[in-house]
């Protein structure tokens, strides 16, 4: 054997350690980077502290003239036998410019990998006349570095209660490439389904081996391949937003909702629903409501919580 040779040379515990892992055909094993949030807040405060945001001001995507709104985020504790969850609500008041939406978003940091949330998906509003083209959703982006940025990320899912888009209701699951605004130009692949997704789903996403693969309650919904695959770091978000000029025709208040149970991510491994399932279970039974074992990007990178 060559590493016999000169071994009176070799310290003894590096000598040790040679033989020890020359001797063994297992893999090294490696700790698994996962973050998983069990959405067991109080307040804003310690939402923001584990590195969560809530988008305020104006922007993309729907009608501009419609705004984000912090206080359209709420959390609600355990109470037997439900789980803790937070709650996004949207609000109209009257018009799109008295239109609330509301967005949440984690670091970004994420791309190969599984990422997966359990979400409360409904097709009614809890108040008001139902009929809004309203956009439920849970997805992964990273900034628009410019029009038709070429390293530009997104894995969408995106429930549209109320039809848009020239289709009815639907769920829809999209992997962008790129897109610019104005005008309107876009690349992607996406697929949709053409009925009622109300009540509480997980939703899968895997992104390795230059495929993304979307899954529902378990079952595969569709795959996308290489073309628009992840380039960029991307930052892990959900939001409730209206379709441009999809309002109905009412001065009534409406408020709709989207609550999520909890988010999950595991970096560089494809798991399934049931694998996913069983780990959060696992976290749930050991009473570990928030962790963060994967590694900030390098260099670490701002994480805005826009488009």
């Amino acid at each position: 054997m060559p590493i016999m040779k000169n071994m009176k040379n070799i310290p003894l515990l590096a000598l040790a350690a040679l033989i020890v892992s020359c001797g063994s055909n297992e893999p090294t094993e490696q700790t698994s980077q996962i973050f998983f949030d069990d959405f067991s807040y109080q307040d804003m405060a310690g939402f923001n502290q584990n590195g969560w945001q809530a988008r305020t001001g104006k922007g993309h995507p729907g009608d501009k003239r419609a705004h984000w709104d912090e206080k359209g985020i709420s959390f609600h504790p355990a109470e037997a036998p439900e789980n803790s969850f937070v709650r996004l609500s949207a609000t109209i008041k009257g018009d799109i410019d008295n239109t609330a939406q509301a967005q949440i978003c984690y670091q970004r940091k994420f791309r190969e990998g599984t990422y997966a949330a359990r979400v409360l998906f409904s097709d009614e509003p809890a108040q008001g006349p139902d009929g809004d083209q309203i956009i439920e959703t849970f997805y992964t982006i990273s900034p628009l570095e410019s029009p038709m940025d070429p390293d530009y990320s997104e894995l969408d899912f995106e429930y549209l209660a109320n039809g848009g888009w020239k289709h009815d209701r639907a769920l829809w699951v999209t992997s962008w490439e790129t897109f610019q605004h104005d005008p309107w130009t876009m690349k992607n692949q996406h697929g949709l389904k053409e009925e009622s997704y109300a009540g509480w789903r997980t939703l899968v996403i895997q992104a390795m081996n230059n495929e993304v693969k979307y899954f529902v309650d378990g079952k595969e919904f569709f795959t996308h391949d290489e073309e628009v695959y992840p380039e960029a770091p991307m930052s892990i978000n959900f939001n409730l937003w209206f379709v441009k000029n999809g309002l109905i025709d009412s001065d009534e208040t409406r408020i709709y909702q989207q609550d999520v149970d909890w988010v999950f991510f595991e970096k560089n491994v494809a798991l399934t629903t049931e694998e996913i399932s069983g780990k959060v279970a696992q976290m749930r039974t050991n009473k570990q409501v928030y962790s963060d074992t994967v590694p900030a990007w390098q260099p670490p990178l701002e994480s805005p919580c826009s488009l």
